[in-house]
């Protein structure tokens, strides 16, 4: 009876405390150690409330590492060389919600690049680099707000249709500017002013594509009229020899009389 009652006693509340206590270190050191074992070399990794950070900023790097761990929650790659953000650049992490690429040398964003992110991605920073355009597919089905000041962007239809499409980070919004655009008066704004204030950059692509068309027609036509009026003139002149030719032939009474002149003498 009393070895069933023992065996029925609760247990201390402050061993199981203690006990719990130890299966978190535990699970904290195995945390971490993974996390280390995982870590490019090119990177500093930690654990911020229980989360795997990456710190890879000002590393001199000049492409996106490869051996990124694939648990990584929050990505820190600003200030490097990076150049370029390859077609799914982050595909294998999947749990990545924040990623910060700012002051790079950034100017291709391939489409694709987010690719196996998008859904997850609260936060992107492209802020500071060389970018001027990006296709529309390299943000497709992007969530995050996304920082993209300080840019030298050139302003035109295709990033009017990009920036429809993004959650642009409100703080940053108006140094979104136009280095340069399809009219030079937008040069210098902000992109979104320009747009509130009714202009359509897509209209001014149509009728850049009208002057072309235009400008390629008049062309072949006036090559075709040359061409006529140059036949013409050939014609006109191989004619004009000809003539020239046949009053150059003596005539036919000439021909009689310079026979009848050789009988005489015969």
């Amino acid at each position: 009876m009393s070895n069933r009652m023992g065996h029925d006693r609760p247990r201390n509340p402050l061993l199981s405390a203690v006990s719990a206590l130890l299966c978190a270190l535990h699970f904290g050191i195995l945390f971490r150690s993974a996390l280390v074992t995982a870590c490019p070399k090119s990177c500093h990794c930690m654990e911020k409330n229980s989360l795997a950070v990456l710190q890879c900023m000002s590393r001199n790097l000049e492409n996106i590492p490869a051996d990124l761990p694939r648990d990584t929650v929050v990505l820190l790659l600003a200030s490097n060389r990076i150049t370029k953000i390859p077609k799914q650049a982050f595909k294998d992490l999947n749990r990545l919600q924040e990623l910060d690429l700012s002051n790079n040398a950034i100017e291709t964003v391939d489409a694709g690049a987010f690719q196996g992110v998008s859904d997850v991605l609260r936060v992107l920073d492209l802020s500071n680099n060389r970018i001027s355009s990006v296709p529309k597919e390299a943000f497709a089905k992007l969530q995050a707000k996304i920082s993209l000041s300080n840019n030298p962007w050139h302003c035109e239809c295709s990033l009017q249709e990009v920036l429809r499409e993004l959650r642009l980070d409100p703080e940053t919004v108006k140094e979104v500017s136009c280095h340069t655009a399809v009219e030079e008066e937008y040069t210098g704004k902000p992109v979104i002013q320009v747009l509130d204030s009714g202009i359509n950059f897509c209209n001014f692509h149509h009728k850049t594509t009208d002057v072309a068309m235009f400008v390629t027609v008049f062309g072949w036509f006036t090559m075709v009229i040359a061409y006529v009026i140059y036949y013409v003139r050939k014609n006109q002149e191989d004619a004009r020899r000809h003539m020239d030719y046949l009053k150059s032939l003596p005539s036919s009474s000439q021909i009689s009389k310079d026979f009848d002149t050789i009988s005489t003498v015969l």
